[in-house]
């Protein structure tokens, strides 16, 4: 029997990627993005977002099998952290109760490679809170010095989201009602976001300085959407609160190989 999915960011990159390989293994797939997609709809907004689940599980049936979140986006702006934090686990909690009407649900989410970049801990700080108006204060705040510190607002967005997938995964809520909950941090990923920043051999030097990538370099959509679709698959029955690094070797290549010694003796 073939599953049911809600994907977001559907009409491109590694969500158009996702939706189409889950399409051809028959599963069904229901997508969410601005436009070209089953649901339109604005998730930088929360009326955005809740009237995309409700749509959603009304095309569903109301039972969701797996929802993969690759909405997002990457300028120095604002709405990032409307889009790529609340956009996302606020979508995730409207969700949640067609999820636990499955016999095997799952969830998984896109963060980055940016979410070990510096970032604004007020911003992230109030993102965890809810605090929404809060968090788009302080992103207006850092946008207005130029794009430079505006870029300050994505990998923000992504630490917050990495984070709440790491402390809402065990929560009774998720891990209690049988739904694993991870995310994956792709390295950088051939699509049209990056386009622009890679068809230049100053831009290419640029992001591989902050993203080093010795494993096959950079990375077609078809290397996270498959791992996404191993995630949110019955076969994946105790990964939880996992971070996965599908980068090529950057996170290794940047923190080493020593992430344990935080629970050392000291």
């Amino acid at each position: 029997m073939p599953r049911t999915y809600i994907v977001t960011g559907s009409a491109s990159g590694i969500g158009a990627t996702t939706a189409q390989l889950l399409r051809e293994r028959g599963e069904r797939v229901i997508g969410i993005d601005l436009r070209g997609a089953d649901v339109e709809a604005d998730l930088s907004t929360r009326e955005g977002r809740q009237q995309a689940a409700a749509k959603a599980i009304e095309l569903a049936d109301g039972r969701v099998d797996g929802v993969i979140a690759c909405a997002g986006i990457s300028a120095p702006i604002a709405k990032t952290i409307s889009v790529n934090y609340f956009g996302v686990t606020e979508l995730l909690e409207a969700l949640l109760p067609a999820l636990q009407k499955s016999d095997a649900p799952r969830a998984a989410v896109v963060s980055s490679m940016a979410s070990l970049q510096p970032n604004s801990v007020e911003m992230v700080d109030a993102a965890l809170a809810g605090d929404e108006a809060r968090a788009v204060e302080i992103a207006e705040g850092l946008t207005a010095q130029g794009p430079e510190i505006g870029y300050l607002v994505y990998p923000s967005s992504k630490r917050a989201l990495s984070r709440w997938v790491r402390r809402e995964s065990i929560t009774p809520a998720w891990a209690g009602a049988g739904i694993p909950l991870n995310a994956v941090a792709p390295g950088t990923v051939i699509t049209p976001m990056t386009a622009d920043l890679l068809k230049t051999p100053e831009g290419a030097a640029m992001v591989d300085a902050a993203v080093p990538m010795p494993l096959n370099y950079h990375q077609p959509p078809e290397s996270i959407a498959n791992l996404l679709i191993w995630l949110t698959g019955p076969e994946n029955t105790h990964l939880a609160g996992q971070v996965i690094y599908d980068d090529g070797g950057a996170d290794a290549s940047l923190r080493g190989d020593d992430i344990w010694s935080w629970a050392d003796p000291r």
